[in-house]
């Protein structure tokens, strides 16, 4: 009944390579907003409820509540109590160098780790 409402002539299956590369990077940049997003309003529920509530059963009061599933759960609750951390627990090589964390992380290079796989697959 539906194969003749979405021919495969104008939805295709397969994308491009390089069509695909961009969709999943959207996508991943997408994901990532959602995270911070609920990592924020995880943060803002801890705020709310630091009277009646330890921030750690705030944060699973927000996920429970928001019915957030796993493993995305995991990770607003991880990123929340990291950010929590940084208050209360200094980064200690950060603290004694007087350097932010982002700049002893090395730099993320798409082209080199696409031309490697190349490069594996040739060999």
């Amino acid at each position: 009944m539906f194969g003749n409402l979405f021919p495969e002539s104008i939805f295709g299956r397969k994308l491009n390579p390089n069509a695909e590369r961009r969709l999943r990077l959207s996508q991943a940049r997408a994901e990532e907003t959602i995270i911070r997003a609920h990592v924020d309003n995880a943060l803002m529920f801890v705020d709310t409820l630091a009277e009646d509530l330890s921030f750690d059963r705030a944060i699973d009061s927000y996920i429970r509540v928001m019915g957030i599933p796993e493993p995305l759960a995991s990770t607003v609750a991880t990123r929340a109590l990291v950010h929590l951390g940084r208050d209360l627990v200094p980064f200690r090589r950060r603290a004694q160098e007087g350097q932010d964390s982002l700049e002893t992380k090395p730099r993320l290079r798409l082209d080199d780790a696409a031309s490697r796989q190349r490069d594996v697959k040739r060999a």
